[in-house]
């Protein structure tokens, strides 16, 4: 079985999210011109205070521009798993995507 995404519940797992900043957008060159391959997004969150929560957004959903601090929601959010190893020791990266990102 693979695992593809999880579904978080959205409540519980983050509560209520804030817009932190702009983070990184993924770029490629295609045809000789540069194409967006996704955009991540800072978020805080009141239940997982430890580290800010990293979004990532499909190139579809566009560049957003919020004040820091303003309440949003995710669109149709899931959780992926990435793994990866340094030395013996193997290590996972949840990554959060969604479909967009909107002013709650």
């Amino acid at each position: 079985m693979k695992l593809k995404f999880v579904i978080p519940n959205m409540e519980k797992t983050f509560g209520n999210l804030e817009y932190a900043g702009e983070g990184n957008v993924e770029q490629r060159r295609v045809n000789g011109r540069l194409a967006i391959l996704s955009r991540s997004y800072n978020l805080y969150s009141d239940i997982q205070r430890a580290d800010d929560i990293v979004l990532m957004l499909p190139p579809e959903a566009g560049e957003k521009h919020f004040e820091i601090e303003d309440k949003v929601k995710l669109v149709n959010s899931r959780i992926t798993a990435e793994g990866y190893k340094i030395g013996n020791r193997a290590f996972t990266n949840y990554i959060l995507h969604a479909d967009d990102l909107v002013k709650a």
